[in-house]
C-alpha cells in the first residue's frame, strides 16, 4: 500500500509539471492580447486566492475541517489565518516572494532581454540548485550516484529538447542573470515549503503564498500602471487562458506541489521540473504549430530517463 501511494505522489508530480509546462502557451497568448506579465500573475493568483478560500471554508462533504494535529506537529486547519509562530510566517511570506512574486517578475522580464530559449534552460536548471541548497541546508536528504547521475542526464536532455535542434546561445548577462535569478529563488522556495509542510496544511500554506505573492507584486505597478480593462479581460479567449493559469496551474498545481514536496522530498520531486521543456515543446507543436526535431526526441528520451532514474534511486528522506 505505501508502494502504491508513493507512485500516487510521483503521478501528481507528473501532473502538475505537465500543467506548467503548458502554461508558456497560456501566457504567451495573453501577452499578445496586451495584458503584461505582472497583470497575468495578479489575475491568476486572485483566481487561485479566491478558490482555495473556498475550499478551505466549505471542504468536501464527509472529510473533518480539521485533523488531529500529527505527530510532527503539524497544525492541520486550512482555515487559519496565522501560522503558530512569527517566524513561520516570515517564512510564508520569504514563500510568497520566491515561489511567486519575484519567480514569476524575474522570468518574465528575462524574455524582454534575452532569447526564450536561454530563459527556458536556465530557469528549468532550477532542481540542480535545489538539490544543492538541500544537500548545503537540509539533513533529510543525501545525495546518491544514481540521483546525481540522473539529474546531470536530466540537465542534457533538457538542453535537447530546448534549443530543439537549433544550437545558437546568444548570451544576455542582463536576461541571463534574471533568468539564473528565477531558477536560485524558485530552489529556495521549494526548501520553504519543505519546511512548512512538516507543519501546516497544505491549503493554508498554499493560501499564503497566493496572498504573499500578490502583495509583493503589487509595487511594480507604481512605475508600469495597469492597463488591462475589464472589457478585454472578459473576452472568451483571455477568460479561458485565465482560468486555467488561475485554477489548474495555480491552485491545483500549487496545492498539489506543496504536497509532492512534503511526501517525496525536495530534490526527488524538484526533478520533475526537468520534463516542462518537454511539455512545452508538445503543447507548442499541437497549438503552435512548432516543429519537433530528432534532437528534441532524443533529448525527451534522455529527460525521462533521468527523471526515472534520479526517482527511482535517488536520494533517501526521513
Amino acid at each position: 500500500m505505501m508502494n502504491r501511494n508513493r507512485y500516487l505522489y510521483h503521478l501528481i508530480a507528473l501532473a502538475a509539471v505537465t500543467v506548467w509546462g503548458l502554461t508558456f502557451i497560456s501566457t504567451k497568448k495573453l501577452i499578445q492580447f496586451g495584458i503584461t506579465p505582472e497583470e497575468i500573475f495578479v489575475l491568476r493568483f486572485l483566481v487561485a486566492y479566491a478558490g482555495i478560500w473556498v475550499l478551505a471554508l466549505f471542504p468536501a462533504r464527509g472529510a473533518s475541517p480539521r485533523q488531529p494535529a500529527s505527530a510532527a506537529g503539524q497544525v492541520d486547519s486550512p482555515r487559519r489565518l496565522w501560522a503558530a509562530s512569527w517566524k513561520d510566517e516570515l517564512l510564508l511570506l520569504l514563500g510568497g516572494i520566491t515561489g511567486g512574486s519575484v519567480y514569476f517578475w524575474a522570468e518574465n522580464t528575462a524574455l524582454s532581454y534575452t532569447q526564450a530559449t536561454n530563459v527556458s534552460f536556465i530557469v528549468c536548471t532550477a532542481p540542480l540548485y535545489t538539490a544543492l541548497l538541500s544537500l548545503l541546508i537540509e539533513r533529510k536528504e543525501r545525495a546518491t550516484l544514481p540521483l546525481l547521475f540522473g539529474s546531470l542526464l536530466a540537465v542534457v536532455g533538457m538542453g535537447l529538447v530546448v534549443y530543439n535542434g537549433q544550437f545558437v546561445l546568444k548570451l544576455s548577462p542582463l536576461g541571463d542573470i534574471l533568468s539564473l535569478t528565477a531558477a536560485l529563488v524558485w530552489a529556495c522556495y521549494s526548501l520553504i515549503m519543505r519546511r512548512m509542510s512538516d507543519r501546516y496544511h497544505t491549503l493554508f500554506i498554499t493560501r499564503k503564498i497566493f496572498f504573499y505573492g500578490i502583495l509583493t507584486i503589487l509595487p511594480t505597478f507604481i512605475y508600469k500602471p495597469w492597463s488591462a480593462g475589464m472589457s478585454l479581460l472578459v473576452q472568451p479567449a483571455i477568460l479561458f487562458n485565465l482560468l486555467f493559469l488561475g485554477v489548474l496551474a495555480s491552485l491545483v498545481c500549487y496545492a498539489a506541489w506543496n504536497l509532492v514536496l512534503r511526501q517525496l522530498g525536495t530534490v526527488r520531486a524538484s526533478n520533475y521540473i526537468y520534463l516542462n521543456p518537454v511539455f512545452t515543446l508538445l503543447g507548442s507543436a499541437l497549438w503552435l504549430s512548432e516543429q519537433i526535431t530528432a534532437t528534441a526526441l532524443l533529448g525527451a528520451g534522455c529527460i525521462l530517463a533521468g527523471v526515472y532514474w534520479a526517482g527511482k534511486r535517488g536520494g533517501n528522506q526521513s
